[in-house]
């Protein structure tokens, strides 16, 4: 059981305080609800060009690093479809130094004109480097918008295009900050060695003058039901060819949410699951195969990724796949089969709990879902899946209209 108090601030920050004193250390987590699911089509990357610009400096501080590593302070940072997430991990004993450096890069960043075009530089880069030049970097630019239609799911948090960043102006870089960055769109959670009186005055002598913004209602396009299969076929310069099969499935709000992970779970979690032993360890079709699901807030992606060996055609490893998933859609589970996979899923959050971060991160990110005891809840709804509960999911979401399939082919030598 992970125990937290909470408060909220007159401007609408929402403060959680989880009290450990088993360690020396102390962590900031502050999440804000924006992610590139939020972004206009016209204008995608911002949300992860934002998190660049965060560290570019602020009204009355040039240098974010700078401070914070001369009390012995770490920090880092991600952007996912869904959330901007921040974080420091810093002695306890300097946490104001921590409370210091956020409150004023929420209060207003520099909006140097100088730094933006540092960023977009440096986010150009990784858009190169990552995506475009690495084997297979583009997957997600291809999948996503495969199986999504109309969802902004269906662009990567990088962006649809280098040109998006590249277009971005100080206008735009403002409005986007001053509609996003405020403190009733954030959830900061403090966490370790700390008292949450002291945290309450700190919040409330660093955040406690940021203006509020205005209460944003969001309103994303519902992603219809797929009823026809897709299909796109890659090729370029990589190793091995590789297939990928990406089906809708329910967001994490939902009550089916665990069912459908557990899904998962039973296909390709592991060298004992269905998919590995049946087409890696006795037919040889993939050398590697797995699945996994995407963990969104709105309804997400069952995922199965699979090399395929050398010399299987790709039609042949797809139907494969795809014999074996009707297979176990029609096939008996055994109660010892879902309580292995359902020991592994609650292993993995239990030792998850053992980082002071991760136990940060969790409560922000069940916060911004509207329930922050999430993480003391996940196991017990992991256990009270039924096998009923996966029969019914499965045969609703192991579908062949349910399902964009994607070959990544390897050039011919």
């Amino acid at each position: 059981m992970i125990k937290f108090n909470s408060f909220v601030l007159d401007n609408g920050l929402q403060v959680f305080v989880h009290e450990d004193d088993k360690t020396p250390l102390a962590v900031v987590n502050i999440l804000y609800d924006i992610g590139s699911r939020d972004e206009s089509p016209d204008k995608t990357g911002f949300a992860h060009l934002f998190e660049h610009l965060m560290f570019g400096g602020s009204e009355n501080i040039p240098n974010y690093d700078e401070p914070l590593q001369k009390v012995g302070g770490e920090n880092n940072a991600f952007t996912s479809p869904d959330i901007t997430n921040y974080y420091v991990t810093i002695p306890s004993k300097n946490i104001e130094t921590a409370f210091w450096l956020e409150s004023d890069r929420m209060k207003s960043l520099s909006f140097d004109p100088k730094v933006l075009e540092v960023q977009q530089k440096v986010v150009i880069e990784e858009f190169n480097q990552r995506y475009l030049n690495q084997p297979y970097g583009d997957l997600w630019l291809k999948l996503r918008p495969l199986a999504y239609q109309e969802h902004p799911y269906k662009w990567a948090t990088i962006g649809k295009e280098i040109k998006h960043i590249e277009n971005a102006t100080m206008a735009d870089v403002k409005d986007f900050f001053f509609t996003y960055y405020r403190p009733n769109n954030a959830y900061m959670v403090v966490a370790g060695d700390v008292k949450t009186d002291e945290v309450k005055k700190l919040a409330e002598k660093w955040f406690g003058d940021i203006p509020s913004g205005e209460k944003l209602e969001r309103k994303l396009p519902k992603e219809p039901e797929q009823t026809k299969a897709r299909f796109l076929e890659v090729e370029a310069d990589v190793p091995v060819n590789n297939i990928y099969k990406a089906y809708h499935m329910p967001g994490k709000k939902e009550d089916a949410f665990y069912a459908s992970d557990l899904v998962s779970d039973l296909l390709g979690r592991s060298k004992s699951s269905r998919l590995y032993q049946k087409l890696v360890k006795e037919a040889g079709i993939f050398t590697g195969i797995s699945a996994y699901v995407t963990g969104s807030i709105d309804p997400g992606l069952l995922m199965i990724s699979g090399q395929v060996a050398d010399g299987i055609p790709l039609d042949h490893a797809n139907r494969a796949v795809e014999e074996v998933i009707a297979d176990f859609k029609t096939s008996e589970l055994s109660n010892k089969e879902i309580e292995k996979v359902k020991n592994q899923a609650i292993s993995t959050i239990v030792y998850g709990e053992v980082e002071l971060l991760n136990r940060a991160m969790s409560i922000a990110f069940g916060a911004v879902m509207g329930n922050p005891n999430l993480v003391n809840e996940e196991a017990d709804k992991i256990r009270s899946v039924s096998k009923t509960d996966i029969e019914t999911a499965a045969s609703k979401i192991l579908k062949p209209e349910n399902c964009s399939t994607l070959y990544y082919k390897a050039k011919s030598a």
